[in-house]
């Protein structure tokens, strides 16, 4: 009953990191073992209940057998009062027959007793294993899911600065620049287009002005 707790134990104890290493998922190796520890237990909680149902009925009919006993004494001293040496010599042989029945009765019921204290002794040893085991599965999965997190942020940080997102980044710098470039020049055009233009705009306005002090002073005939 007891050999499958002890292996399991046996298991997350000594060789458990050898198990860890070939498990493809501690955690769930570990949760395993916890549930086979809990039905072990519950195996062992039913083997006990049993054995304490055996031990009680024993303790019955040793004590059936027992007051029989007695019974038959109590018959025979008063059939010896009675003066019936037959009667009183019969009792005694069926106490005598009852006695030897009594007698193997409560051998068996000691040996129940003490069976049954030591299942109980061994049940809670269990259960003081298995919360001890407990506590450990779950500082492990903690452990597990820490470096699971760390490995995975490792991971996330080494993509981040790797040579492939460097030159992402080189080249959309690039691009950045060329754009910046092609901004500038456009500008550039665009500022000598417009100063072009406003020198012969200003030479329309000097021409216009000119004509238009021709135009007076011929009015008035100060040519």
């Amino acid at each position: 009953m007891f050999k499958f707790f002890n292996r399991v134990k046996t298991v997350v104890g000594a060789e458990l990191n050898s198990m860890l290493d070939k498990a493809e998922d501690p955690v769930k190796m570990l949760e395993q073992f916890m549930r086979d520890m809990e039905n072990d237990i519950r195996e062992a909680e039913s083997a006990v209940a049993k054995q304490i149902a055996n031990e009680k009925m024993l303790k019955r009919k040793y004590d059936d057998s027992q007051a029989l006993v007695d019974k038959r004494m109590k018959q025979a001293e008063k059939a010896i009062d009675a003066g019936d040496e037959d009667l009183a010599r019969r009792a005694l042989e069926d106490k005598k027959s009852h006695q030897e029945q009594a007698e193997q009765l409560k051998a068996s019921w000691d040996r129940a007793v003490e069976d049954s204290n030591n299942l109980r002794k061994k049940l809670e040893e269990m259960k003081k294993e298995y919360q001890e085991m407990k506590l450990k599965k779950d500082s492990l999965k903690a452990r597990a899911e820490s470096a699971k997190t760390r490995t995975k942020m490792n991971r996330t940080m080494s993509n981040i600065g790797g040579d492939e997102s460097r030159q992402g980044f080189d080249r959309m710098e690039e691009k950045v620049m060329q754009y910046e470039a092609e901004a500038e020049t456009s500008e550039d055009l665009s500022q000598s287009n417009r100063s072009l233009d406003d020198e012969f705009e200003e030479l329309d306005k000097e021409d216009s002005v000119d004509d238009e002090l021709a135009a007076l002073k011929k009015k008035m005939n100060k040519e």
